[in-house]
């Protein structure tokens, strides 16, 4: 496949923009509905858990009706995840056809635990009455384990494409392939660590939004209650965890990828003293219109001011990531995380203090668009990472123009996913609003 790219010539700058348009949207549709799959499976174990061990038909109730979201997500999921598996090596072939061998087992594992998740969701979905409490609790646990796994597997390949080892280049050729040490590469930890945590906060935000708004059309029985607190509470817990991780991450980036971290703060010249910047857009080789909070960057990297941070004037402006669009996503998703953690505070603190919801209206406004603020934030993280990654596609190995299929048409590819895209988010949309004004499922 390599060999026949190489004879077809190099992609235009038109078909790069269509491949790259199209995996964006692709990606982007598909990571909510794989953060609900994550994350959703937890709440349904939990709510399960609680209604057999108290017999509590409220929690029974949500267990239920959940069960019937997560069946819906998983498999228009399906749909969305088998695009994007096509898409790797149609848009692609020029990494999939050099490096293929060194990334195909993440993408391996990650089909067995998808069947292993279809498999128990099946199980799960089908035997309400068929099995023992217990033993349809059990069934579920599965369903938890393989999400976790699916996002740990195709995360780790992402990671690798940031960080790629396990391979020799002999003359252009790759050689000396070790598919174990490509997996758990060097990005591993800090990238699947910090998406996993985000797909549990996207799922407990967005689940909890939901029955903010029926709160505050002033439905605030029980079963609505149970309803926001059990997933607010799971994605508040998490917050805090997750600016740990994000702050782990970057400090990866310092040490081994620069060039991204400089994009993301706009750091132009290496130095110490590097200040912290918000807001702004880069022109001329400086940030313009940015808040600087003096050696703020220095003092998260190395807890120094005099900690020098490398800047973007090190690698040839070929090399360089575009840097207003990954600044300003970066400062997008850490600012919606710092909103989500202040919610989170807001809650924890009054539940702390009179083990009841805060009683302001606004906190159910704000609780109301938490969902899309995490998702939002994931979207921009997601952002950070493949546009900071430019113009390279395999970190300091391949870059994206060489990686893209010179083939024409792909911008009439584009537009039929696009269409396709917009009939599974009407369809979507549609299901979920039927299942949520159905009648409550009996004790």
């Amino acid at each position: 496949m390599t060999v026949l790219v190489a004879l077809a010539g190099p992609a235009s700058p038109a078909d790069l923009a269509a491949a790259r348009l199209q995996m964006a949207l692709s990606l982007g549709w598909h990571i909510v509905l794989a953060c609900l799959g994550v994350g959703m499976p937890a709440l349904l174990l939990f709510t399960e858990w609680r209604a057999i061990r108290t017999g509590d038909g409220d929690y029974l109730r949500l267990a239920r009706r959940w069960a019937k979201a997560v069946g819906v997500l998983f498999a228009v999921g399906a749909v969305s995840g088998t695009i994007l598996s096509f898409e790797m090596g149609l848009l692609w072939p020029g990494l999939m056809g050099t490096y293929g061998q060194v990334i195909g087992l993440p993408f391996a594992m990650e089909g067995i635990a998808f069947f292993v998740e279809a498999i128990f969701l099946g199980i799960y979905l089908y035997a309400w009455d068929r099995l023992s409490p217990r033993a349809h609790l059990l069934s579920g646990v599965p369903i938890l384990i393989a999400g976790v796994a699916s996002a740990f597997f195709v995360v780790s390949a992402n990671a690798w494409m940031n960080q790629p080892v396990g391979f020799d280049l002999e003359n252009g050729r790759v050689t000396g392939v070790d598919p174990w040490r490509a997996m758990f590469n060097p990005a591993t930890p800090p990238q699947t660590l910090h998406m996993i945590v985000a797909a549990f906060m996207v799922a407990g935000f967005a689940t909890a939004s939901v029955y903010a708004v029926a709160m505050l059309r002033g439905r605030r029985d029980r079963y609505h209650r149970l309803g926001f607190v059990v997933p607010f509470t799971m994605a508040a817990v998490l917050a805090p965890v997750q600016i740990l991780v994000g702050d782990y991450a970057a400090r990866f980036l310092a040490e081994r990828q620069p060039t991204k971290l400089a994009a993301m703060e706009g750091i132009f010249h290496t130095r110490a003293n590097a200040p912290l910047s918000l807001g702004g857009f880069a022109a001329g080789g400086e940030m313009r219109y940015a808040i600087e909070i003096p050696s703020g960057l220095s003092l998260l990297v190395g807890f120094s001011p005099d900690t020098v941070v490398q800047g973007l004037e090190r690698v040839p402006p070929a090399d360089r990531p575009p840097v207003t669009p990954v600044h300003l996503a970066f400062d997008t998703m850490v600012g919606l995380g710092s909103f989500l953690l202040l919610l989170s505070a807001w809650f924890a603190v009054t539940w702390w203090r009179r083990r009841e919801l805060p009683r302001s209206r606004w906190f159910l406004r704000l609780a109301a668009v938490s969902g899309v603020a995490a998702v939002v934030a994931v979207e921009c993280g997601w952002v950070v990472t493949e546009v900071g990654r430019q113009p390279w596609v395999v970190y300091g190995k391949l870059r994206t123009i060489d990686a893209v299929n010179p083939a024409p048409g792909l911008w009439a590819g584009f537009v039929i996913v696009s269409l396709v895209y917009l009939v599974l988010t009407v369809a979507i949309v549609y299901v979920l609003r039927r299942m949520t004004r159905a009648p409550q499922e009996p004790e």
